[in-house]
C-alpha cells in the first residue's frame, strides 16, 4: 500500500495521514518534516524554507530513498508533500520501480483559501515533541502540548507572506501534476473543509 495525499498548504495533508496511518497500521512520511529536520543544521535549506522556496527535487528524493526503503515502510507507507514538480513525479516513478512498488492511490485533498488562512495563522507546534495543533485539534490548555507539557510556538514559515509563496508555487506545479495522476487512473479528489476524522473515513472508502 503506497499513498500520496497532495493538495495546498493547510489543506490537511499532515493530520489527515496521521489519522490513516493509524487506522492503515502503515507509517506516515512527511518530506516537509524531513527537510525542517535537516534544516536544523543545514543554513541553505533553512534559508528556502523560511522564503517558502523548493528545495532540489534530486535532494529530497535522496532524503525520501533513505526513508522508504526503512524496515517500517516494509508493507506500505502514506506519503504527504510530495511529489509537488512533474520532474519529482518522474523521480518518484523511478525510484519505486527501482524498488519494484507501486502507487495505490493519489488522494489530493482541497479547501477554500479563507480556511487555508485561518488554519496556517492559527496553528502551532510544540517546540519539544513537534506536535501539531490547530482549529481542528486545539490543544486542552492554551499554547500546552496535551503530550509533553513543552510550549507551543508559531512556525517560522507559518507567515501571510510564505504562506501567499507557498499557495501561488503549489497552484502553479500541482496542474499538470494532478492531471498525470488522473491520466492513469490513480487520482481522486477529496473536500478536506470538514472534520479530519470524517474525511479519512471517505478517504478510506
Amino acid at each position: 500500500m503506497i499513498y500520496i495525499l497532495t493538495g495546498g498548504p493547510a489543506t490537511g495533508k499532515g493530520t489527515r495521514s496521521d489519522i490513516l496511518a493509524k487506522a492503515l497500521n502503515i507509517p506516515h512520511i512527511s518530506t516537509g518534516e524531513i527537510l525542517r529536520e535537516v534544516s536544523k543544521t543545514n543554513e541553505d535549506i533553512a534559508s528556502k524554507l523560511q522564503k517558502g522556496e523548493l528545495i532540489s527535487d534530486e535532494i529530497i528524493t535522496e532524503l525520501l530513498k533513505d526513508r522508504i526503503t526503512k524496515e517500517d515502510c516494509k508493507e506500505g507507507f502514506i506519503l504527504d508533500g510530495y511529489p509537488r514538480t512533474l520532474k519529482q513525479v518522474d523521480l518518484l516513478d523511478n525510484l519505486l520501480n527501482e524498488l519494484g512498488r507501486k502507487i495505490t492511490k493519489v488522494i489530493e485533498l482541497t479547501a477554500p483559501d479563507e480556511l487555508v488562512f485561518k488554519r496556517i495563522l492559527e496553528r502551532r507546534q510544540c517546540e519539544k515533541c513537534g506536535r501539531m495543533y490547530g482549529i481542528d485539534f486545539p490543544p486542552v490548555v492554551e499554547d500546552v502540548c496535551d503530550d509533553c507539557g513543552g510550549n507551543l510556538v508559531i512556525r517560522t514559515d507559518d507567515t501571510k507572506e510564505t504562506l501567499k509563496n507557498r499557495i501561488d508555487t503549489y497552484k502553479a506545479n500541482a496542474k499538470e501534476i494532478l492531471e498525470h495522476y488522473k491520466n492513469v487512473g490513480l487520482l481522486k479528489t477529496v473536500d478536506s473543509s470538514g472534520h479530519p476524522e470524517r474525511i479519512v473515513e471517505e478517504v478510506k472508502d
